[in-house]
C-alpha cells in the first residue's frame, strides 16, 4: 500500500470521527441541560454534602477497638450507628435512582403500562422490577458501607509519617480508591443477589401493595437464577455500585487529606488576645482532640526542622526570666508518657493476676489472710504514688483527661481492654483485683511488677511482709487493730446468699455454651491494640522531647533543659521497661496482615511497634548527643545501668 493511500485512509477515518462527534454533541448537550439531568446532579451534590457532614461528625483520631465479638455487636447495634446506617441506605437509594435515570431504557421508571386484558376497564400500571432491583441494590450498598465503616474503622483518621502536598497525596491514593470501590461493589453485589434470591418477594409485594402496582405475569420475576444471571443486569448493578462507592470514598479521602494537613502553631504571641492559639496553650488546653494531635505533630516537626522556632522554645519570659514555654511543653509530654507507663503497668498486673503470668498457691492465700492487717503500714507512701490494681486503667479515649489534684480523685474512665467483671469467665482473683476502691486507711497492696526503684510499684505481697522484715533484720510491723466481735459475727442474710448462689449457677451454665464463649471471649490482639490506640501522640511526644533535648546541647543558652533532664531520662527508661515487659506477653509481638481492598485505615494495629522503635531511637538520640556527660545526671543505680547499655549501643 502506497503512502498516499495510507494518508487518504487516515483522513477518511478522522472525518468520520468528526462527523460522529458533531452528531452526538447536540444530543449530549441536550441530555446534560435537561431538567431531569440537572435535578439528578443537584441530588448527587446533596448526597456528597451529606456524606461529608457524616464524616465530620463521626471521624475520630483514636480508633474504637472492640475487644470481643459482643462488644463489636454492641457498636453495630448502637442507636448512633443505626441512624448512620439508615441515612446511608436512603442516600444509596437516591444515588441508585440517579444512575437508573442516567442508564434509561428498562431502568428508567418504577412502573410501566401493562398489557391490557379483555376484562380490564382501563389502563393498568405494572411494577418494573429492574428499576426496583437497582434501588434495592443502592440501599444494600449504602448499608454495607456503613457496616464496613464500623468493622474496619473507616472513621479513623491517621497521620502520615511522610508529609506530602495535598494534590500529590490525592493523586497517589486515587488508584487505590478506584480499586477499593470496584472490589467492594463486587462483594456487595454477590451478597445482594443471594439475599434477593431468597427474600426478593417481600419488597416486591410490599411495593406493589403500597403503590397499587400490578405484577406482569407475562414477564418472569428476577428472583430466579436465570434472571439474576443476566449479564446486562449484572453489569449495570456493578457499575452503579462502583460509582456510588467511588463518590463516597473520594469524599472520605479528601476529608482525611484536609483534616490531617500540617498546621504551624505560633510558639509565642505578641498580643494577649492571640495567646490561646499558641503551641503551649493548644497542647495543654482542653481543645478538641484533633487540635491536640496537630499541635503535637507541629512540636515534633519544629524540634527537627526549625532552629528558629526551637530558640523560641528555649527562650525566657520577659519580664521575670522564666522558661514558661519549655516547662509547659515538657510537662505535657512527660505527662502523656507517664500515663502510658501507668496503663502498661496496670495491664501487665491485670494479666499476671489473672493467672497467665503469676499464680498464687493455696498456702500463700492462707498467709495473706493472717498478715493482711500488718502489712498496711509498710506500703504507706509508696502505694500512694502507685496505680493500685483496684484503680481503673486509663484508656486511649481518656488519655487527655487529668486527675483532679485538689480533690485527690480521678475522672471516670473506661476500660475497653480489661476483663469484664460481670462476665461468666472472670476469675475470683480478677474480681478481687478490680474491686471497688477502699478507703485510704485500708489500702491493700499488691505485688511489685517492675524491678526498678523508680517504677510505680504495687508494694510487697500481703503474706511476705513479715518474712521480708525478718530476712532484713528489721522488727516485724505492729499488727493493726483487731476486728470487733460484732464485725466478726456479721454474716450475710439468707436472701443475699441465695441470690449469689443462683447468680453463680447462671454464670457456670452460660460458660458451658459455645455461642456465649464465642461472643464473650477476648480477641487475641485487641487488648494490646486498644492499649496503644492513641500512641501516635506518644510517638510525637517522644520525637519532640528527644530532638529538643539533643538540640539543647548546643542551642540552649540558659540551660533550662538541663534542669529537667533527669526527669526526662527516668520517664523514658521507665516507659522502655514497661514496653519491653508488655511485648513479652502473648499475642503482642505478631504483626497483623494488611487488607488493601478496603478504605479502612488499619495503621493503628502497628502503632505499638512504631512506639517501641521510636522510644529506643529517642533514648539513643539523647545518649549519642550527650555521651559521657550523662554520668553526672542524678538517677537510680538501675537506671544508670540501663542507660550505660544505651551508651555502649548494647540495647
Amino acid at each position: 500500500m502506497s503512502e498516499t493511500a495510507c494518508k487518504h485512509i487516515i483522513l477518511m477515518s478522522r472525518s468520520r470521527m468528526l462527523l460522529i462527534m458533531c452528531c452526538l454533541l447536540p444530543e449530549c448537550l441536550s441530555l446534560l441541560t435537561s431538567a431531569s439531568a440537572i435535578f439528578s446532579f443537584i441530588l448527587l451534590c446533596g448526597v456528597v454534602l451529606m456524606v461529608g457532614f457524616f464524616n465530620l461528625e463521626y471521624y475520630t483520631v483514636v480508633p474504637s477497638i472492640a475487644c470481643s465479638k459482643i462488644a463489636l455487636l454492641g457498636q453495630v447495634l448502637h442507636p448512633r450507628q443505626f441512624v448512620h446506617s439508615l441515612v446511608h441506605c436512603i442516600m444509596g437509594v437516591v444515588v441508585a435512582w440517579c444512575c437508573a435515570f442516567t442508564i434509561g431504557g428498562r431502568y428508567r421508571s418504577l412502573g410501566h403500562p401493562c398489557t391490557q386484558d379483555e376484562s380490564s376497564s382501563g389502563p393498568e400500571m405494572c411494577l418494573n422490577e429492574y428499576h426496583l432491583v437497582l434501588l434495592l441494590a443502592g440501599a444494600f450498598i449504602g448499608y454495607s458501607h456503613s457496616l464496613v465503616g464500623v468493622v474496619y474503622n473507616m472513621n479513623y483518621v491517621s497521620f502520615h509519617t511522610m508529609q506530602q502536598y495535598k494534590y500529590l497525596r490525592f493523586k497517589g491514593a486515587l488508584p487505590l480508591v478506584v480499586k477499593a470501590s470496584a472490589v467492594q461493589a463486587l462483594y456487595c453485589l454477590r451478597s445482594f443477589l443471594l439475599l434477593y434470591f431468597f427474600m426478593g418477594y417481600a419488597p416486591r409485594a410490599w411495593i406493589c401493595k403500597t403503590l397499587d402496582l400490578s405484577i406482569n405475569s407475562s414477564i418472569h420475576s428476577l428472583d430466579s437464577v436465570s434472571s439474576l444471571l443476566d449479564l446486562s443486569l449484572l453489569y449495570h448493578l456493578w457499575i452503579s455500585g462502583t460509582f456510588l462507592l467511588l463518590t463516597w470514598y473520594i469524599t472520605v479521602l479528601l476529608f482525611r487529606i484536609f483534616v490531617t494537613e500540617v498546621y504551624s502553631f505560633p510558639v509565642q504571641s505578641t498580643f494577649t488576645e492571640d495567646a490561646h492559639q499558641c503551641l503551649p496553650k493548644v497542647i495543654t488546653g482542653t481543645q478538641p482532640m484533633i487540635l491536640k494531635f496537630l499541635a503535637l505533630q507541629d512540636l515534633a516537626l519544629l524540634s527537627q526542622h526549625s532552629p528558629s522556632r526551637r530558640l523560641e522554645v528555649f527562650s525566657l519570659s520577659q519580664p521575670g526570666g522564666h522558661p514558661h514555654i519549655w516547662t509547659a511543653l515538657s510537662k505535657e509530654c512527660l505527662s502523656l508518657l507517664s500515663d502510658l507507663t501507668e496503663r502498661l503497668v496496670a495491664h501487665h498486673d491485670t494479666v499476671a493476676t489473672n493467672g497467665r503470668a503469676k499464680s498464687q498457691s493455696t498456702g500463700s492465700n492462707k498467709r495473706s489472710t493472717t498478715s493482711s492487717e500488718g502489712s498496711v503500714t509498710s506500703v504507706g507512701m509508696e502505694d500512694m504514688k502507685t496505680p493500685r490494681p483496684s484503680a481503673l486503667i486509663r484508656t486511649p479515649g481518656s488519655v487527655f483527661l487529668r486527675s483532679s489534684v485538689g480533690a485527690g480523685l480521678r475522672t471516670p474512665l473506661t476500660t475497653p481492654f480489661t476483663p469484664d467483671l460481670d462476665s461468666p469467665f472472670s476469675s475470683p482473683a480478677l474480681r478481687r483485683l478490680t474491686g471497688p476502691l477502699e478507703p485510704q486507711g485500708a489500702l491493700s497492696p499488691g505485688f511489685s511488677s517492675i524491678q526498678s526503684p523508680h517504677v510505680m510499684r504495687r508494694g510487697p505481697k500481703l503474706w511476705s511482709a513479715s518474712t521480708d522484715s525478718q530476712l532484713n533484720g528489721s522488727p516485724p510491723p505492729s499488727p493493726g487493730p483487731a476486728p470487733s466481735p460484732s464485725q466478726a459475727q456479721l454474716k450475710p442474710s439468707f436472701l443475699v446468699t441465695f441470690l449469689q448462689n443462683r447468680k453463680d449457677q447462671v454464670k457456670n451454665f452460660l460458660a458451658k455454651r459455645m455461642l456465649i464463649m464465642y461472643l464473650f471471649n477476648k480477641l487475641p490482639e485487641a487488648s494490646s491494640q486498644a492499649l496503644f490506640a492513641d500512641s501516635q501522640v506518644h510517638i510525637w511526644a517522644l520525637q519532640g522531647l528527644s530532638h529538643l533535648v539533643a538540640a539543647s546541647f548546643s542551642e540552649d543558652q540558659y540551660g533550662i533543659v538541663q534542669t529537667t533532664l533527669p526527669t526526662i531520662l527516668s520517664t523514658l527508661l521507665l516507659l522502655q521497661e514497661a514496653v519491653d515487659r508488655h511485648f513479652k506477653l502473648p499475642h503482642t509481638s505478631s504483626k497483623p496482615g494488611h487488607c488493601s481492598c478496603s478504605m479502612g485505615d488499619d495503621s493503628y494495629k502497628t502503632l505499638r511497634f512504631a512506639l517501641r522503635s521510636t522510644l529506643k531511637t529517642a533514648v539513643y538520640r539523647i545518649t549519642a548527643t550527650f555521651g559521657g556527660h550523662l554520668h553526672a545526671v542524678q538517677m537510680s543505680a538501675e537506671h544508670r545501668k540501663r542507660l550505660q547499655h544505651f551508651l555502649e549501643y548494647k540495647e
